[in-house]
This record gives C-alpha cells, sequence and structure tokens, in this order.
C-alpha cells in the first residue's frame, strides 16, 4: 500500500480548486452565505473571508454582512463559485436595508402562521 504525499492530497481535493474565490455557500438550514474561500479541510470545514448572508423575501433582498465566518462541514449542502462578471440577482429585485428585510421576513411569516391557523380552523369540514 502506497501513502500520498501531502501535496498528492491537495491536488485531489475539490475545494482546493475554488480557494481565494468567491463562493456561494448553501447551508442546511436554508441560509445563503457568500464569501472568499480563505480555508477548508477534509470534513468540508470552510473558512469565508468577508462572508455576507443574502435574504431574499419575494422581489427584496440583503447582504448582511459577517466578516471573517466559519461553517461546519455537516451544515452544508452546496458550494459553488459566484461569476463575478455576471449579474448575480433578476434585474427585477431590489436590494433593501437589514431593517426592511426584517420587516419583510416577519410579514411573511406571519402570513404563513395565519394560513395554518385558518387550515386549523377549518379541520372539521371534511374536503375529501
Amino acid at each position: 500500500m502506497s501513502w500520498a504525499g501531502p501535496e498528492d492530497i491537495f491536488l485531489s481535493t475539490s475545494l482546493a480548486s475554488y480557494l481565494d474565490k468567491k463562493l456561494l455557500v448553501l447551508l442546511r438550514d436554508g441560509r445563503k452565505l457568500m464569501g472568499i474561500l480563505r480555508s477548508f479541510d477534509q470534513f468540508a470545514n470552510v473558512v469565508l473571508e468577508s462572508a455576507s448572508e443574502r435574504v431574499i423575501v419575494g422581489d427584496l433582498y440583503c447582504d448582511i454582512p459577517l466578516g471573517l465566518y466559519v461553517i461546519r462541514g455537516e451544515n452544508v449542502v452546496l458550494i459553488g463559485e459566484l461569476d463575478l462578471e455576471r449579474e448575480e440577482l433578476p434585474p427585477h429585485m431590489t436590494r433593501v436595508s437589514a431593517e426592511e428585510i426584517k420587516r419583510a421576513q416577519k410579514a411573511e411569516k406571519d402570513a404563513t402562521d395565519l394560513k395554518g391557523s385558518m387550515r386549523k380552523r377549518m379541520e372539521f369540514l371534511d374536503f375529501d
């Protein structure tokens, strides 16, 4: 059995090609983080520099700055490189402040809760 040297392991790791590039990281809880990949390990734990969380509600979005951010690999669903030359969002999207996006999130959650409570009140009706 032969052992791979450190350079062989580094070259065979798919995240190595993303070092020092801007990435989008999708987490299990649905959050979308963007930042520059500075480090990673064999468990897909990653370190992002100049990280920000992109929050999208309807046609509104906001990038909330996080700074240097460490992400545990078990929470990572997807990692992809962002093309800096292309527009990242459709033109109909509107950038808003963090306060506005929080209000929009609350309104969306309240609307969802209302739908759920109405459904519970109507359970006695047999629609099937």
